[in-house]
């Protein structure tokens, strides 16, 4: 398990990916919540839960959704998850996509990258340039792949948004192909400034966006909710995997959770719309005065200088990835499992004489750089990196 995460329930590190405001969180009300949910939970009359999530709690989402992403869809599109890699797994069940090939972002997210490989799925790696996923080349690898899955929103790591233009094409290309599209909303509406991208099932007209969301950024990770949004023409094939393999978790949280919706708190929570603020506070006890530039905060000096050094040492070959790795480690960089990961897991160990290769260690530590001086959230947007 070593290889999953840095450990587990550890206490998180400055500026680490995927944590949100902890002292923001309304901690006292979430525990009064949680408590009435209990009684409440118990005092129900006793049967089979539906196994797509507690109605109440679905028809929340449906209306947050529509508010805060542009999706508009029914209740009963929506089964509720245990987070992202539950409600892929549950795409993946439903379009019984094992086996056949999927498209995946180049760079992209390891955890989802890992996830497809364990279904059996063999990966089609798709360049990401300044518009998003490369639609054209995706269809010259692989025409017919089973899904694509994007961060339409933000990419994960470059944060760029898919353009109306790609998602266009992405979504002729699903239609001419029977093919779905898998929406990571990693980061759903969290934005340092400014009015977050719709959602790209949001902007889908031909119903071929299964969109993928969690409660995790934005509240607590530890709270082990999300969602999926299917699409009408497959919200009861969804229903019905979620009812004999993947039933929704957590029903007291269910409950909580939609009282919390109902009362319109999570518009309110300052995780929600101050993250400017927080990821300020965290940067001044870091020690560094930041400065804010197009909408996001510029990292330290000594930081970027400390990087550049990498990367020169790296284009002379002098360094190996370990090595690599451990020095972004100590300048408190989160370096997740597989956050370098080469065609060659050889170069791993070994320090890089193959010149050959030298050209991607480049392109990898640019795009740290470029990643470290776009960030627009709360947390650190160093993501892993294939």
């Amino acid at each position: 398990m070593q290889g999953i995460e840095r450990g587990f329930y550890l206490k998180p590190l400055p500026f680490q990916m995927g944590v949100p405001a902890q002292d923001a969180f309304p901690a006292k009300l979430w525990s009064r919540m949680r408590t009435k949910a209990v009684r409440d939970d118990a005092m129900a009359p006793v049967g089979p839960p539906d196994p797509r999530g507690h109605p109440d709690l679905r028809a929340q989402i449906a209306s947050y959704l529509a508010i805060a992403r542009g999706i508009r869809c029914l209740p009963d599109q929506i089964i509720l998850t245990s987070g992202y890699k539950n409600g892929l797994s549950l795409a993946i069940l439903t379009l019984q996509a094992q086996g056949r090939t999927a498209w995946m972002e180049d760079p992209g997210f390891p955890m989802a990258r890992r996830a497809l490989e364990l279904t059996g799925m063999s990966i089609a790696y798709v360049p990401v340039d300044a518009e998003g996923i490369q639609v054209a080349r995706g269809v010259e690898i692989a025409p017919d792949a089973a899904i694509a899955v994007v961060t339409a929103g933000q990419q994960a790591p470059t944060g760029v948004a898919l353009s109306p233009r790609r998602r266009r094409e992405l979504v002729a290309w699903a239609v001419r192909e029977d093919g779905w599209i898998i929406e990571d909303d990693y980061l759903s509406e969290l934005q340092l400034s400014g009015r977050a991208v719709p959602a790209f099932a949001g902007t889908d007209p031909n119903g071929r966006v299964i969109h993928v969301g969690s409660f995790g950024k934005m509240l607590s990770p530890a709270l082990g909710l999300g969602f999926v949004v299917a699409p009408l023409s497959l919200a009861e094939r969804f229903g019905e995997v979620a009812a004999f393999l993947n039933p929704a978790p957590n029903a007291t949280t269910q409950l909580a959770l939609a009282a919390f919706l109902a009362e319109g708190l999570l518009i309110c929570y300052p995780g929600y719309n101050g993250s400017g603020s927080i990821l300020l506070k965290n940067a001044l006890e870091w020690g560094s005065q930041p400065t804010f530039g197009t909408g996001g905060l510029a990292p330290f000096p000594d930081k970027i200088a400390a990087i550049m050094s990498i990367t020169e040492d790296v284009e002379s070959g002098a360094i190996a990835l370990q090595h690599l790795r451990t020095i972004l480690q100590h300048m408190g960089v989160i370096v997740m499992p597989d956050a370098l990961v080469f065609a060659d897991d050889a170069f791993a160990a070994d320090p890089l004489r193959d010149a050959s290769v030298v050209p991607r260690v480049q392109r990898q530590v640019r795009l740290l750089i470029d990643a470290l001086l776009a960030q627009q959230h709360g947390t650190v947007r160093t993501r892993p990196l294939r």
